[in-house]
């Protein structure tokens, strides 16, 4: 066996400087590896040789890989060309948009390690609408209040946690829970950036997805992208247009259910996790897929012995599935087959964290100011609460006049404490990778109460498949009580 490095991600400028120091040439692009391994199946030469022959020849590459891709169907071969992208100066809410794709791999700039400037989008949709006056006075009241919240919650905090404070180790820490409560107050129009690894098969759905946009953002992001993608790999991005269905099909769905009976609403919501489904027996599911794979049943009889085994040997079972795990192991994929449904109610705040879980299934609606917005206990606790809620009053006053004239792209104005209904599918494998994150001592406190809930409910209706929910702090007390003895590994204290 022989195992070759084919490539490796380079920065662009260090790119630059190899084509200023070398003569010119064209095979300076990811086209020649899709090429290659295009050519696996159907050439016995050894890879590397493929390889070589794709760089050597990048025009006859070029038309191999639009053969290949496009006429023949194997979009999997565009998979094997990868792309880096910094986006820069993009606002929250575009950031939402962005990363709605699962199968793309994006870095965020932090608004808990970051003290925030006073810099935002200021969307073309409102300045069309000359309420640009209106938009960027109330950004601006609410960038004025994230830093009197911020100097004001600091000490806040250090008191709170004296303990921790007299240690100038946790002095991060407890500077970024002070920061991440006064973020509440910033609007969505905040600039961020962050850094996006994407393959050329899901940077084509990404554009094509993107060019079907409403916000205008988002449209000029598509725009960029498509532009610096093609200069260096023109033979596979094609299908970028946006299609009927990218573009229409969400239209066409509200229009359907705008005739539908509306239930009534009230003025102001919760925040909120409720279950709203689950796989009937889970359990059962969860032990009939463990069977399936140790035997040599089919499901079917693997369900029916599942259903049939006592209390003490269905435990004991997922014991033995559980027994081995630290507290930064999965649990087996067997626990895949049960399935969780949460209806949520949650802030842009807890929203930007649980948007980052992409192998759940992830839905949602647009911001809805009737829903209310969280305040953060510390606000109440520091006595900062009318202060922001001031704002709060402000903001959704400035949302109605901008709504009437520029639509959605109104939804910039709001803040992060602003909430929105989710609706969120996971797996009981990617509860606990939600549940090891969220309700864990580090998360953020919102986010932390969503997962912990989640988890409740989850062991509620599969109590066994749930054994060992819990953040990754509170993994050996947990794990000792379902073992009677203590994991190898401890994890890392937060605090020093």
């Amino acid at each position: 066996m022989r195992v070759l490095l084919a490539g490796y991600n380079v920065d662009s400028a260090v790119l630059d400087e190899l084509k200023r120091h070398s003569p010119p040439r064209e095979d300076i692009t990811p086209e020649t590896l899709s090429a290659a391994y295009a050519r696996i199946s159907r050439d016995p030469r050894p890879v590397d040789d493929l390889r070589a022959a794709a760089r050597a020849e990048v025009e006859r590459a070029r038309r191999s890989n639009q053969s290949i891709i496009f006429k023949m169907g194997h979009h999997s071969v565009a998979e094997h060309a990868v792309f880096n992208f910094d986006v820069v100066g993009v606002s929250r809410l575009a950031i939402e948009e962005i990363e709605r794709f699962r199968l793309v791999s994006f870095t965020e700039k932090s608004q808990r390690y970051i003290t925030l400037g006073e810099d935002f989008v200021v969307p073309e949709e409102i300045k069309r609408a000359r309420r640009e006056a209106l938009f960027v006075r109330t950004v601006k009241a609410q960038n004025a209040l994230y830093h009197r919240l911020y100097a004001r919650l600091k000490p806040h905090v250090f008191a709170k946690h004296a303990a921790a404070a007299a240690d100038p180790r946790n002095h991060a820490v407890l500077d970024g829970w002070a920061k991440e409560d006064a973020r509440y107050a910033v609007s969505l129009a905040t600039e961020g950036q962050l850094g996006m690894t994407v393959n050329a098969r899901n940077l084509e759905l990404l554009i094509r997805r993107f060019a079907a946009k409403g916000l205008e953002e988002v449209r000029a992001l598509n725009a960029r992208l498509y532009e610096l993608a093609r200069a260096v790999a023109p033979s596979i991005l094609l299908f970028t247009d946006p299609s009927p269905f990218d573009a229409d099909t969400y239209p066409d769905l509200a229009e359907a259910a705008a005739v539908w009976p509306a239930p009534r609403r009230g003025r102001r919501a919760a925040a909120g996790v409720a279950l709203a489904a689950s796989t009937p027996d889970g359990d059962t599911r969860a032990i009939a897929a463990l069977l399936h794979t140790v035997t040599r049943h089919s499901y079917k009889e693997c369900l029916a012995r599942a259903a049939k085994a006592g209390a003490a040997a269905r435990r004991d079972l997922v014991r033995r599935a559980f027994a081995r795990m630290e507290f930064y192991d999965f649990p087996l994929r067997e626990f895949e087959h049960a399935d969780l449904v949460y209806d949520l109610v949650l802030s842009a705040s807890c929203f930007a964290q649980l948007k980052r879980h992409r192998m759940a299934t992830l839905t949602w609606q647009r911001y809805d100011p009737a829903l209310g917005v969280t305040v953060p206990p510390s606000f109440r606790e520091a006595g900062l609460e009318k202060d922001f809620l001031a704002v709060v009053a402000r903001t959704e006053e400035a949302h109605a006049a901008l709504e009437k004239e520029a639509g959605p792209a109104a939804d910039y104005v709001l803040t992060n404490a602003h909430r929105r209904r989710a609706l969120l599918k996971v797996n009981v494998r990617e509860l606990y990778h939600i549940s090891r994150l969220r309700e864990d001592v580090s998360a953020q406190w919102e986010i932390r109460r969503a997962a912990a809930e989640m988890s409740r409910l989850a062991a509620r209706e599969m109590p066994l498949a749930c054994l060992l929910l819990g953040g990754k702090d509170a993994f050996p007390k947990v794990y000792a009580k379902v073992f009677g003895r203590a994991p190898k590994m401890v994890p890392p204290a937060l605090l020093k």
